[in-house]
Formats: C-alpha cells, structure tokens, sequence
C-alpha cells in the first residue's frame, strides 16, 4: 500500500499523512487486520515507511470528520461493509454498527454489499430505510450522514438523511491535523 500511495504522489510534498483504516483502530493504529483487504496492516511502522507523521484513523470516522457541521452527527458508511460514527460537539468515536444483530444476521449482512446483491437494489433500499430509521431512533443525532461508494444508490435518501460523499474523507483527513476536538 505506501508503495502504491508513494507511486500515485509522485513528486507532491507533504509533511503528514493521515491514513483512513478499514478496520477498528484503537490508540491510533490497526487493532486487527482488515476482513476485505490484505493484510500486513497490525504492528506496520507508518511513519518509518513515509518518512513523516502519519495518524491513522478509521475509515468511516475520517469521511464522518470531514462531512461534520456541528451537533451530534450519525454517519453510517455504505459500502463492502456498514462503517460507522457519531460525532457530538465535536468528540468523534468510531462505531462498529455493522456487527449489530439485525433481523437474523447483523446491520453488514442487510445493508452492506452482501445485503445489496442478495436481495437486490429495491429490497435493499428497504432495509437500509429501517435500519436507519432504528438507529436514528436510538442515537437521537441531529444529523445523519449517508456515504460510502453504495449509499448514491438510495433514491430517495432515507428520511433525516442527507447524502456524504468520498471527498469527505479527504476533507476528515485534513481536519484530523487541524487542532479540532477530536478524539478517536
């Protein structure tokens, strides 16, 4: 992976990097290794491989930091997997609400991408609709962010949902460094 980033920079200049994680990331590196991409990612030195700071964060928590407006924010990442985070005044806590238990499986197995091609687009666009709906009603959030590459499917978006986008998470990444609140 830092081979290829290092590759796609080129000759840009950068004093830090801020790493999105597909996975649960616990005193700012990977508690495990990714269930959907390679491994090699628990223990690897970051900072030694590009040379400079490097902050790694969840995934989902950096697209949610990126796409906060203040309040309590609820945002649920649509894509292979349900990514999760809330975000209330600032504080940012990276969630795991795909493993919830949800009809007979979990949020991921409805609502992810497995969700997605068994049952097909409209039955999916369902249960994303009272997943959320639940879990609106649980968190209370203010605002309710639906991003990850699957969520520009639902048409129309959830009720009190508005849609994210992926640039979000370069936006998160930068605001990472930016002196915010934040803590993860």
């Amino acid at each position: 992976m830092v081979r290829g980033v290092k590759k796609l920079a080129g000759d840009w200049r950068y004093d830090v990097v801020t790493i999105g994680y597909p996975g649960v990331v616990q005193r700012g590196r990977p508690a495990e290794e990714p269930y959907n991409v390679a491994p090699g990612w628990v223990g690897f030195d970051f900072e030694s491989a590009f040379d400079c700071p490097v902050r790694v964060i969840n995934d989902a928590a950096m697209q949610a930091l990126g796409c906060y407006e203040g309040g309590t924010m609820l945002f649920l990442g649509l894509g292979t997997g349900v990514g999760s985070a809330l975000i209330k005044d600032g504080a940012l806590v990276s969630l795991e609400l795909g493993d919830l238990c949800y009809k007979n499986a979990t949020y991921e197995d409805y609502m992810g991408l497995r969700g997605l091609k068994r049952f097909g687009a409209k039955k999916w666009r369902q249960h994303v609709a009272y997943g959320v709906a639940r879990l609106i009603a649980a968190f209370k959030p203010d605002d309710v962010v639906l991003g990850g590459g699957n969520a520009k499917k639902l048409k129309p978006m959830p009720a009190g949902c508005r849609l994210g986008s992926n640039a979000d998470a370069f936006k998160g990444g930068f605001r990472v460094w930016s002196g915010r609140r934040v803590r993860s």
